[in-house]
């Protein structure tokens, strides 16, 4: 890439429990925040790209938001991949500055499912509601069984991935759960579906995040303030549901990785800090595993010695994650990437220049992967 498309600015919400507001007006929150950040006016962002709420239907979301923001832009519309869709609308975002279709675009996603409506996570899955399928978890809890039936994966190992990022979360103040979290007390806890326990489980949350996206040449000629490159991007979204699948231990997130690893010219070597999609404990593992962090079925000792922790060999969402920071899906652990390569995280990793950052989308039925270098 002659010239790269740099993140030039992020915003956030408070996250956790906020009666009373609306996703439009969190995302416009989060987005004013970004343009600030990137020292940049309303009026020069000319595409945007939206995550729709998850707690709600909507149609022509991004144009609602749009003209809530009294906003015109060249290109407007949402990508729908889940939590993996924030990565991959900076992709499309990316694209789109490349060709010069636009020179200013702004990701961003906000939802209030805490203290509005959590229905869509709590419906009937695939018609198994008559074998008690209801919600997420138990689709998650089956690809854990399987991991722990085929690599001997323990429960300690799932344990030691939620420690971790309560331990980051506890440090960190803008978290919505601040509460560390000792092995002990995860093992001695009771399952809500097994082999998961609370702990094992993302949180609920209401709150936006958002990031703005230009050109290295442009972020250079505006004088943006520490723009942190995107080195390598990928997606694959592998589409099949749980009990339509031959392997339930791997992902799509193989062949997303491979194509951000090649775009970087980077391997899992390079890689100093990650912010891995954790809305379940063996999501994490199972990512870890799929980008080569580790041999498949090695990510139970992987993370079991204290290794994805600060000081570890690979510190993993050093801000929280989905167990600690906020559930809202993906955005805060692209915003953490940023923070860590500009060097400003509360839980700064010392020395750090590359990070990857990961979003899963559905029961991992859809990947997208990021690497960001330091920042210019």
């Amino acid at each position: 890439m002659s010239d790269r498309t740099v993140i030039a600015g992020i915003g956030t919400t408070a996250f956790g429990n906020l009666p009373g507001r609306t996703p439009i007006s969190l995302n416009i929150e989060a987005i004013r925040n970004a343009l600030a950040d990137a020292g940049v006016e309303k009026d020069g962002i000319d595409a945007l790209f939206v995550k729709a709420p998850t707690s709600t239907s909507e149609k022509m979301y991004a144009h609602k938001l749009a003209e809530a923001m009294a906003l015109q832009p060249t290109i407007c519309g949402v990508w729908d991949a889940a939590g993996a869709g924030n990565i991959a609308m900076i992709r499309m975002a990316d694209l789109a500055i490349r060709a010069g279709d636009c020179d200013i675009a702004v990701v961003s996603f906000a939802d209030n499912p805490r203290s509005g409506s959590r229905a869509s996570y709590e419906r009937e899955r695939g018609g198994g509601g008559v074998f008690g399928w209801y919600g997420v978890p138990p689709a998650y809890a089956m690809l854990a069984q399987r991991h722990m039936g085929e690599y001997a994966t323990r429960a300690e190992d799932l344990g030691a991935i939620a420690v971790a990022c309560r331990k980051h979360g506890a440090a960190n103040p803008a978290a919505q759960l601040r509460k560390p979290l000792m092995l002990d007390e995860y093992m001695d806890s009771e399952l809500v579906v097994s082999p998961f326990r609370r702990h094992d489980c993302a949180l609920i949350s209401d709150g936006g995040a958002a990031v703005v996206l230009m050109s290295e040449r442009s972020a250079k000629s505006r004088g943006v303030r520490c723009a942190v490159p995107i080195l390598g991007l990928g997606q694959s979204h592998g589409a099949w549901d749980v009990s339509l699948r031959a392997d339930l231990t791997t992902s799509s997130a193989v062949a997303s990785a491979e194509r951000a690893f090649q775009m970087a010219g980077l391997t899992p070597k390079d890689i100093d800090v990650a912010q891995i999609y954790d809305c379940f404990t063996i999501t994490a593992l199972i990512t870890l595993e799929d980008y080569g962090f580790c041999k498949k079925g090695g990510g139970g000792n992987f993370v079991s010695d204290g290794g994805i922790e600060i000081g570890g060999r690979l510190p993993m969402n050093t801000a929280g994650g989905l167990l600690s920071e906020t559930g809202m899906p993906g955005m805060q652990l692209v915003l953490e990437g940023v923070r860590q390569m500009r060097g400003e995280a509360v839980t700064q990793v010392a020395g750090a220049k590359t990070c990857i950052v990961s979003n899963q989308g559905g029961i991992m039925q859809s990947h997208a992967t990021m690497i960001l270098g330091q920042a210019i």
